[in-house]
């Protein structure tokens, strides 16, 4: 009886940890931790700055932000100032991406180009582009023209980079090898270096998806009269610390939801690429 029963406990034992191992790789548990630790940090927010003396204007409870959050919602028409900077960053990161990407295929196409318009590509890359901010409410007045101008460039040059970087990694073998089936150029461009360059540039437009939130929120600051930049400005002139932690935190939700709707597209695309993590082994 007892050889049957170590036996029994020695192969439940593999399943129980291969059903564990199997709920974790899952995705349920990973999804299920975070929401926990999520639950702590608000509960450690809302009951540990009261027993440690800190003053509500220093750091304000979670109580605190949620009625700020619904008084904003009434009377600082918060819906509008949410509305005006997703959509802004939204337009701001699609020109962006749309000028990086086109400049980054062009400049590699055209290497002689490149290397005449790199010193200035790299000037400009260093240059801080929230400093310009203050330039272009100069040009174009207190309107949406600076933000949008300041989201364009800060999402611009990530993209023109990891484009050109892929262009010139490019493999040589696979464009000799269209061409010896006489492809034409376009068709070169279409079916082999388009197809490579991807996932340089679907990284790119990760990158700016979240830069675009900076850059919006940025020309906000500096001469907004609307969006979630300006309540932080607003905010801060009178004191009011709720105010800026819940246009911060919405700030927030805007950059996850462009980052992950990016990460999405990205995951359709590049469907045919190997997972380094999670992936399944071959028996």
């Amino acid at each position: 009886m007892s050889n049957e029963a170590d036996t029994t406990t020695r192969t439940r034992l593999p399943l129980r940890v291969f059903s564990a191992r199997a709920v974790w790789q899952s995705g349920t548990s990973a999804p299920a931790a975070s929401l926990a630790l999520a639950v702590l940090v608000l509960l450690a927010w809302q009951y540990l700055p009261p027993m440690f003396g800190v003053p509500k204007y220093i750091i304000p409870r979670v109580s605190d932000l949620w009625n700020e959050m619904i008084r904003m919602w009434f009377q600082e028409n918060l819906l509008r100032h949410f509305i005006s900077t997703a959509s802004m960053s939204i337009l701001g990161f699609v020109l962006g991406g749309l000028l990086g990407a086109v400049a980054g295929y062009a400049l590699g196409l055209l290497p002689t180009w490149e290397k005449v318009l790199s010193p200035y590509i790299l000037a400009l890359q260093i240059a801080p582009k929230v400093a310009f901010a203050p330039l272009f409410i100069l040009w174009f007045g207190y309107n949406a023209w600076p933000k949008l101008i300041v989201t364009v460039l800060v999402v611009f040059f990530p993209i023109l980079v990891n484009v050109l970087q892929a262009m010139r990694i490019m493999d040589r073998d696979l464009i000799n090898l269209a061409r010896a089936y006489n492809m034409s150029k376009t068709k070169i461009f279409l079916k082999v270096m388009l197809p490579y360059s991807m996932p340089n540039l679907l990284a790119g437009l990760r990158i700016g998806a979240t830069l675009a939130v900076i850059g919006i929120t940025v020309g906000e600051l500096v001469g907004g009269e609307i969006g979630l930049g300006y309540l932080i400005s607003f905010g801060q002139g009178q004191a009011n610390t709720s105010m800026v932690f819940d246009a911060i935190g919405l700030l927030t939700v805007i950059g996850v939801i462009m980052y992950w709707a990016v990460t999405s597209v990205e995951n359709r695309i590049l469907h045919y690429l190997p997972r380094a993590v999670g992936a399944q082994r071959s028996p």
